[in-house]
């Protein structure tokens, strides 16, 4: 492909405040059509990649481009062409439902002669039919949510962003907020998606995982699972899960442990029989009895939390 034929193309794009490496030489690329996921923990940098390539803030190094245009030298012409929907939202509280559109319409540069079929298209969209005249503060979360959508997408950009969109809204909203976007991938809107959910996730046809600023992995879910095929993942119950994983991240033929919930995910280097039995002398030897010790297919969870654990061991 050329860089035409990509939505976005970043190369080693980095960000500094001061002494602090918010963003951390990231390179990657997100071809037209596909919904990319940016997933990464609070405080990784996902908001502060997506503010620049939205034209929002200057790239302290390295370039990039989106929708075509460069990123230090034409961020009014990027602005113009993309979608934005930021973490609050972007509403205007005071503002009713059909005038938040209008708005948004006039910003966008909507002609008057589409006004009304695209604000009919938002309302329709977000399912506000007859709450039209309802002030923004008055809606639920949920539906401020989806008016939001709407507004950034009331232009039919081509290339939509969208920074942490469902966080504080309930999982029944946000999986209807993951069948809008799936909606409007099918009208052929490439979006670019961040997220700390690891099930949201899973609906992206592409994957970055950023940890401390740095792009840790890039794949498809199953890409990425794929990791783990060189060994054998392993769910352990045990009565002392923290002293558990003291013990087993001594072992030499630990790959990873990890706490999940009341139970240990161990990565072995190992089949699953030998992995089993490893891991169960291990727990003895320190007086740790396992209650369950089973190998499970791994989650992208598994899969962040040893990307990360590496990461920290290389850093």
């Amino acid at each position: 492909m050329s860089a035409s034929e990509y939505a976005v193309v970043l190369d080693h794009l980095t960000r500094r405040f001061g002494p602090f490496t918010a963003v951390d030489g990231i390179s990657l690329t997100v071809p037209w059509g596909e919904v990319f996921g940016f997933l990464g923990p609070n405080g990784a940098g996902k908001s502060t990649t997506i503010r620049m390539l939205c034209g929002l803030l200057a790239p302290t190094s390295g370039s990039g481009s989106v929708a075509g245009f460069d990123l230090r030298t034409q961020p009014e012409a990027i602005k113009s062409r993309i979608g934005y929907m930021s973490q609050k939202f972007s509403l205007y509280e005071d503002l009713t439902v059909a005038e938040n559109i209008e708005f948004y319409a006039g910003v966008y540069s909507v002609p008057p002669s589409r006004l009304a079929e695209r604000k009919a298209w938002v309302l329709d969209m977000a399912d506000l039919q007859g709450r039209e005249h309802s002030l923004a503060r008055e809606l639920a979360v949920g539906w401020k949510q989806r008016l939001a959508l709407g507004c950034a997408v009331v232009h039919e950009p081509r290339l939509l962003f969208l920074d942490e969109p469902t966080s504080g809204v309930d999982p029944l909203a946000r999986r209807s907020f993951w069948d809008l976007i799936r909606e409007l991938a099918s009208r052929g809107i490439t979006v670019f998606v961040t997220t700390h959910y690891m099930d949201e996730a899973e609906h992206c046809d592409r994957l970055g995982m950023i940890y401390r600023g740095r792009l840790i992995a890039l794949g498809s879910s199953a890409e990425l699972k794929q990791r783990f095929a060189g060994g054998t993942l392993l769910e352990v119950a045990v009565q002392d899960p923290m002293r558990g994983l003291e013990v087993l991240a001594q072992n030499p033929e630990t790959g990873e442990v990890a706490v999940f919930g009341r139970h240990l995910h161990v990565v072995m280097q190992q089949p699953v029989a030998e992995a089993t039995e490893t891991v169960r002398e291990v727990l003895t030897a320190a007086g740790l009895d396992a209650a369950t010790l089973e190998p499970i297919t791994p989650s992208l969870e598994d899969v962040f939390v040893a990307l990360v654990e590496q990461a920290d061991k290389a850093g």
